[in-house]
């Protein structure tokens, strides 16, 4: 079908960012076979219908797709006090121990022995008084592991967590306490099976609280149908936070205080990004804001701003049109600065807010889930396809699609 040419100027009101999602298309459980998904094209103002094994048919033959290969920790803890009273920490990010802003790379979180300090979301914490600690006994395979939390800051949320016997990382010691922490738009209790069903068969990089669940239709059988059509791709990591399901409280969404996360670029993501620019596809919204971070962290560089690798929300409309760099100036600053501090990694910090009005620095387009009405990422979702979307969203609805999570997919190529 096609989609009448509506103007891209979207008054930035959140009401026009809402729709109707029945209760019972939001998708609960996911679909057996992963690659069994529906797949909603849209391609210059056209729709298709297909199934999602088929993506490689519609994925414009010289695309060049990033994915997001974040992996999904245990981020919910639950302690019993001697009272009865239940206690819930939902890890959010780490703390550096020497007191700087910025948070310490996940990686180096994830492999710290003998302790941790961590910002939390807190459970019942009326009940949790800054000068009580928590206990728990874990059942290793080596033998129990006694872990204690305590704050360190009260007032901010942050706990140390301690465990003894103090060799194993603390990845192991989170993979033996915490629960797999589902959106709570599921509305339902975590199972076995969600440890691997909301995983991507891809995530390799321990750090996230919410899967890229774009990438979760993907498998082995859709990869090789990628390859047999010459269709390249990459790899990098952008740790999603649980600010992804933060709802927007204002009336003007502008106003929405964007949450930041930790995105990691190797010189190799760089590599391949300079390749293949104004090809790239990404898969899932926070592949999205990585690569349109990417662009911004650039700018900081020539701009010799301080602070290069953190980014806020505001900073890529603060700046005319006339006085930003092309794509290819910004990823080759990027490089500069590699080989200048003689490394091959940089771990950045994000909190880039895309919205109506925005102009694309890298992206031909998206694959990507079907999201929450009133969200940022339907604000994303708008800024590339203008008003397009309510036409998009509602032939989804019609058409019976599964919405959220482990729901269906689209492809959109504006």
């Amino acid at each position: 079908m096609s989609l009448p040419d509506l103007a891209s100027n979207l008054p930035l009101s959140l009401q026009e960012f809402q729709y109707d999602l029945p209760d019972d298309r939001i998708a609960r459980f996911p679909l057996a076979q992963r690659d069994a998904s529906r797949l909603l094209v849209y391609q210059q103002g056209q729709i298709r219908h297909a199934g999602f094994r088929e993506l490689a048919q519609f994925v414009p033959a010289d695309s060049f797709l990033i994915f997001n290969n974040t992996k999904v920790i245990p981020a919910r803890l639950l302690f019993h006090k001697p009272t009865g009273a239940l206690i819930e920490l939902f890890l959010l990010s780490p703390v550096a121990a020497d007191g700087r802003d910025t948070p310490p790379p996940m990686l180096e979180a994830m492999e710290q022995t003998g302790s941790s300090v961590w910002q939390c979301m807190i459970g019942n914490r009326k009940r949790w008084k800054p000068d009580e600690t928590l206990q728990t006994t874990l059942q290793a395979p080596d033998g129990p592991v006694k872990l204690t939390v305590g704050y360190v800051d009260y007032e901010r949320s942050v706990v140390e967590f301690s465990w003894q016997p103090a060799t194993e990382p603390f990845a192991h010691i989170i993979h033996l306490a915490g629960q797999i922490p589902l959106p709570p738009y599921l509305k339902r209790d975590v199972t076995d099976a969600d440890r691997d069903t909301y995983q991507t068969i891809y995530s390799r990089n321990e750090g996230a609280v919410a899967a890229p669940t774009a990438g979760l239709h993907f498998t082995d059988a859709v990869f090789a149908s990628l390859t047999e059509r010459g269709i390249g791709h990459d790899y990098l990591t952008l740790h999603v936070g649980a600010g992804t399901f933060q709802p927007i409280k204002t009336d003007d969404p502008r106003q929405h205080t964007m949450h930041a996360e930790q995105v990691v670029y190797t010189r190799q993501n760089l590599e391949n990004i300079r390749q293949h620019l104004d090809r790239l596809l990404p898969v899932g919204t926070t592949s999205m804001r990585s690569l349109e971070s990417l662009y911004w962290f650039g700018v900081k560089l020539l701009r010799q701003e301080p602070n290069p690798f953190q980014l806020d929300q505001h900073m890529a409309y603060a700046i005319p049109p006339n006085e930003q760099p092309t794509a290819a100036e910004s990823v080759e600053a990027m490089l500069r600065y590699m080989d200048t501090h003689h490394t091959d990694t940089v771990v950045a910090h994000t909190s880039i807010y895309i919205t109506p009005g925005y102009q694309m620095k890298m992206c031909r387009g998206i694959i990507t889930n079907f999201h929450q009405p009133g969200s940022t990422l339907i604000l994303l979702i708008a800024a590339l396809v203008g008003n397009n979307w309510r036409t998009i969203y509602k032939e989804a609805l019609d058409n019976e699609y599964r919405f959220l999570s482990y729901g269906d997919s689209s492809l959109l190529l504006p």
